[in-house]
Formats: structure tokens, sequence, C-alpha cells
């Protein structure tokens, strides 16, 4: 919005600091200053004006009490002067009917007779110039000039051409049609509040005049509107059919109704100024509901705690005062009318906070006592395993959490079905993280070129039904590709729960229970239970569901699938103490030729079992299957790692240990040992 620097000036009986100077002080206190620039003796201020300071701040004047605030410079005290006509009444020219009080507040109307159209003065013209309005005639530029000093939007009638000399203001009827004043013809209905006679219409009400009683050369007598609208009914009109003006900018941000009488008064003297007259005695004012000042106690310790400074009363009382409003010894304020936007204690310390200066408040840190949030497992232990298993070498995905119809149809029942889908690909919340990893795995092994095995995990919610009740949980699943991932896979596992302090977990060969789900998704040859203390914690295995290269060839899947949940209760910091031996370790590797349905863990076990006393790890390091084996046979290879506290194992020692462990292999008649070293 622009301002004049010389109208501003005008109000003041001191001299108001230079343009730029004026500006970076508007900005200080909470007024943007879009732009300042030179026009002609003049400097126009492009002030961004919030919506909230519209009814005091969309004027000259209010700009200029806000200035007045902060620069301590006093305004001019200039009483208006309104010299009636003692002969004539207003009511023997005009009579004004409101249909509805909600709909126009107050209306306020001053009728001036015997004036002369002509020019606007020079001072007139170039401050509406400066402030983007061209002159138009002495009795519209008033007008307008008043709307910019103080705010309230007015508009000049031709009483001479107001039908039976009665005016309307209402609703219009669907319809009705109105030529405006800027010679285009808008079409009305029921939303739209008009000012009308018993004939035409003369006005779209705090929109725009209508040219059947516009102001010309030959106007003698005029009708003087200021008044106040519903603001939702002029943002609606507005909007509707297609007008912003300077007056309906105003009333949608809501006009203080205890301004139309001075106003009309204003505009009246101005009028007689500058194109002579009488000013009929009187003025016709509808104003059923009055609203008045309210009062306000500010807490003066509460408002010192939010601004972190100790201003005293006074100091707040001489500032509260400055804005013009009214406060008492007690901290009791009034709140102009003009001001609907302060309604509470923290409103009136914002008026302190800016016009003392934000800059003149010292940075301090807060004085009060700052309790460490409260620790949440699911939170913490969920950032260690996602650590984990990006230094693993795997990518973390953010899937959503729903998975399409068709793989719905994949899965075995317990599925959440959206209740209005967003489409065939959202229809139902995800029953695991699975579906949208396998989705993952395949865009990337289509379009990446590479031949690196794909590594992706994700930690989010999945949703299931179980006996008509939804259930939601946290889960923790991951997928690598490659026909060695079995492995792997189960090797992160391994070094996973031993970053989380869980020993006592083990792989278990899959038993299905009659609330098991989803397991179509797995080759139950080849998958695995992961449990703890008997108790199942999730899976690891062969997915069954296709992955094709680029070249159109199956691609071998892995997963695993964790309840998150339960792994957290698992999860333990504590760690116990286990000095390094400073004696040297020997490694043996043993292989095994065992039927296709012997597992690892068996051979583990007996390992383990078979001579506890050096056996510090074992690994398996080699699994094979091919041609040179027969058909219902596999062949497995370990690392085993023996290591003494208290000495250097000879190697009688260490021949004697795996002596111990090829015996108790060897005790399965099925099972051949094919060679240690």
């Amino acid at each position: 919005m622009l301002f004049s620097y010389n109208w501003l000036q005008s109000f003041f009986k001191g001299k108001l600091p230079e343009p730029k100077k004026l500006a970076e002080l508007l900005t200080l206190h909470s007024f943007e200053v879009e732009e300042v620039k030179k026009q002609d003796k003049d400097w126009v201020f492009d002030i961004n004006v919030t919506p909230n300071r519209g009814t005091d701040c969309f004027s000259h004047f209010g700009i200029a009490r806000e200035i007045s605030a902060f620069t301590k410079l006093k305004i001019k005290n200039e009483k208006l002067k309104i010299k009636e006509d003692g002969k004539t009444r207003i009511n023997d020219f005009i009579d004004v009917k409101v249909d509805k009080g909600a709909d126009c507040p107050r209306y306020t109307g001053r009728v001036l007779i015997r004036i002369k159209v002509g020019s606007s003065p020079k001072y007139i013209q170039e401050r509406l110039r400066s402030c983007g309005v061209e002159p138009i005639n002495n009795i519209v530029d008033a007008a307008n000039y008043v709307m910019l000093e103080i705010g309230q939007p007015l508009h000049a009638f031709d009483l001479n051409k107001i039908s039976n000399k009665k005016i309307f203001v209402r609703r219009a009827k669907t319809g009705e049609q109105i030529n405006a004043l800027d010679d285009k013809t808008y079409k009305l209905n029921e939303n739209n509040l008009v000012i009308a006679d018993s004939e035409k219409m003369l006005a779209i009400a705090g929109i725009k005049g209508g040219k059947d009683t516009a102001i010309d050369k030959n106007t003698k007598d005029i009708f003087i509107e200021s008044a106040n609208f519903e603001p939702s009914l002029i943002r609606i009109s507005s909007q509707e059919l297609g007008l912003k003006t300077d007056a309906s900018l105003r009333f949608e941000h809501w006009m203080d109704p205890n301004m139309t009488e001075s106003a009309a008064d204003r505009l009246a003297q101005l009028i007689q100024e500058v194109a002579g007259g009488e000013i009929v005695k009187n003025r016709i004012d509808f104003y059923p509901k009055k609203i008045l000042p309210r009062k306000l106690k500010l807490d003066l310790e509460k408002a010192e705690s939010l601004l972190g400074v100790n201003l005293g009363k006074k100091e707040v009382i001489n500032i509260l005062n400055s804005l013009g409003l009214k406060t008492k010894a007690d901290l009791t304020v009034e709140i102009p009318t003009w001001r609907p936007d302060l309604v509470q204690n923290e409103d009136l310390t914002e008026e302190i906070g800016r016009i003392y200066g934000y800059k003149n408040i010292e940075s301090s840190f807060p004085k009060l006592a700052l309790a460490p949030a409260k620790r949440n497992d699911n939170i913490s232990w969920g950032d260690k395993i996602k650590d984990f298993l990006r230094q693993a070498g795997f990518t973390e995905e953010y899937n959503y959490s729903f998975i399409s119809r068709k793989l719905g149809d994949m899965a075995e029942g317990g599925l959440v079905e959206l209740e209005n889908p967003f489409s065939e690909e959202f229809y139902y919340l995800r029953p695991n993280l699975l579906f949208n990893l396998w989705g993952n795995t395949q865009y990337n092994i289509k379009n990446l070129n590479t031949e690196q095995a794909i590594k992706i995990f994700e930690l989010g919610k999945v949703f299931k039904k179980y006996k008509g009740e939804v259930i939601e949980k946290k889960s923790l699943s991951a997928i690598m590709t490659g026909k060695d991932s079995f492995y792997a896979l189960k090797g992160v596992i391994d070094s996973l729960f031993e970053k989380l302090g869980i020993s006592d977990y083990y792989f278990d060969e899959y038993q299905a229970t009659p609330e098991s789900t989803e397991f179509n998704l797995w080759d139950r040859e080849a998958m695995a239970e992961i449990k703890i203390n008997g108790k199942e914690l999730g899976f690891l295995g062969e997915l069954k569901l296709p992955v094709l290269d680029k070249n159109g060839r199956d691609c071998k899947i892995f997963a695993f699938d964790i309840d998150m949940e339960a792994l957290v209760t698992e999860c333990n910091e504590e760690y116990e103490y286990m000095p390094i031996s400073k004696f040297p370790a020997a490694i043996r590797d043993i292989a095994l030729l065992v039927p296709q349905d012997v597992r690892v863990g068996d051979i583990l076990n007996i390992i383990n079992t078979s001579e506890n006393k050096y056996i510090r790890d074992v690994d398996l390091f080699d699994f094979y299957e091919g041609p040179q084996l027969p058909e219902d046979r596999k062949s497995l290879a370990f690392h085993i790692i023996f290591q003494a506290d208290d000495k250097t194992l000879n190697k009688q020692e260490i021949d004697l240990a795996m002596k111990k462990i090829t015996d108790a292999l060897e005790e399965n008649d099925d099972w051949e040992v094919r060679k240690s070293a």
C-alpha cells in the first residue's frame, strides 16, 4: 500500500526523519517497507500492512500514529470544524432504510447543497497521484482523499438523481443489473449487498458506485455515504464479480463502525473547502447496535517475562498511551474500537515490545529447568539398528503404508482394506514390509546398471486384522539378492543381535501354526524361524516372489522379517566384559558331506557340544551343491577357531579336540567327514 511522505509530514508538529531513515524505523517496528522511491517533490513508501492492521493502518493517519509512538513526535491536534446551514434539515432531503442490521451495522450520511464541481486543488491531486489514484473532480477526489487519510471508504451521490429521495440498503434480487462507474454492467444475485432507490441500483455496497447517480459538471446537491458493511458480504461480492477496489479492500478487513460519523464530517468539511456549498444540518445515522471500547487488564509481570526485559510500569503506560490505548495507573487498558486485533495480554505485550524496539532487548538464556526427554526405546534401538544396517551396506527405503489389490490377493488373510481407497494401487494397508521392498527390488534390478547384489531394508509400521480388530505394530525387514544371500543375511542377523546385546537366539525349522499368515511369500523349504527362548521373533529365508533381471532371468531374493516390538524387549545395553586372550588362536577346517535336509544349526550344535573347552567360534565358510555330488547330498565346510586363556595350544591338544568333533559328527551314519586339517 502506497503512502506519501509529505502527507505523513502534514500530521506532525515537528520534522519527520529523512525518508530512508523513516523506512528503517518502520521496519524496526514491525512494518515491512517494500520500497521507498522519489516521486516529483515527494517520497512514496510502499508498505506491506498485515491484514490484522487493516482497520487502523490502511490510512495515512494510522501510519502517522504509529510513527508518533516510536519517534515521540507529537501529532497536530486539529479539531474538525463543521459549519452547518441552520435553515435546512437533512430529513427534508433524503430518507434511508436498511433492511438488515447484520449486513450494514452502521449507515451515516450527510447532504451538501449548492456545491460547484470542478478540479481539485494542486495539493490534493499531488497526494492522490502519489498513492496511485488518478484525480477526477473535486467531489470524487475529496472522497478518495479522506479514505486515504483516515481509512474510511466514502461515496458521493448526485442527490437530484436519487428517485423519490429514498435510499434502500438491501440484498440484490437475482437478475438485477447495475451500470457501474467503470462502464461495465454487472449482473447481481442475493449474495450482493446494494444501495438502491425505489427504481434503480445506485451502487454495489462497499465496492463500486453506479453511473446513474454519478457526480458530473451539472451536479449541485450531493449525498455523502459513510457506511460500515459486513466484511464477508463484501468479500463474496468482490470475488463473484471479479471487482477489487480500494474500498472493498478496506471493508473486507473489517472497518470500525465508530469511524463513519467523523469520516462523513471530514468529507463534508473538505468538500465545502474545495467546492463551496452549504452543509445541511444533522446527519442520517443508522446505528442500532453500538460497539463500545473493551477493557483489558495488563499483567505486567507476565509481559516482562515474555519480553525478557523489565521496563517498569511508567514506561509501559507511556508506550500504550502513545498508541492511543488509554491506560490507567492500575494498568487497565481501554482498547479502542479501531484496534480489534488486541484481544489478550500477549497482544498488548507485542505492542509494548515493538514500540520499545526489539533491538533494545538484549539476548539472554532462559531461566528454567530443562528436564531431559524421557528415553523412547523404540526410537533409540531403531536408530542403532538402522545405523548398523547402513554400515553393513544396506540402503534404507521409505515406502507408502499401502499395497495394491493385486498384492493383497497374494496374502493369506488378515488384510485391512481402506474404506475409501485412493486407487487399485493403494487398496490395503500393508500387512508386511516385504511387498513394497520386493517392488523396490524389481525396479532396481530392471533400471540400475549394476551387477552388485541389491541390499535394502525398511523399518516401519504394518497392519493386520486379527479377530475383527486392527493390530498395528513395527516391523524390520530386509531383502538381498544373490544365490548365497541366505547365509549372508544370517550373518547380518548374527552381527546385529550381537550389537543389540542379544545372545540367546537361535534359528529353527519353520513350524506352521493356525495363526500363521502370508507364508505363501516364502519358500518353506528354504526358510527358518528366528527364536529367542522358544518365542518366535521373525523369519529368514528365500522369497517365492518372482524377480527378473534385464535379460529376463530369474533372480533369487532372500529376506528377513523381524517383529521390531518383540526385538526391542530383548535388546540389552549391558555387556559382560571378557578379557582378550593373550595367547594365539589356531584355526582348523572341517568339511561334511550330508543329506540335503540336514540343517547347519544341527551341525554347529554337535561341534560346540563335543569340545566346548577350547572352541572360540565356528563359521560356515563354504556351501556346495553340484554335479560332482549325489543329488541328495550337499557339502558344508566350517572354520573352527581354538584358543585358550592360559596357554598356547599345542598340536596334540588341537588334534585331540578335532578327533572328538569328528567322532561326534560321524555318529550320524549318513554324515561323512570329508577332510580335516
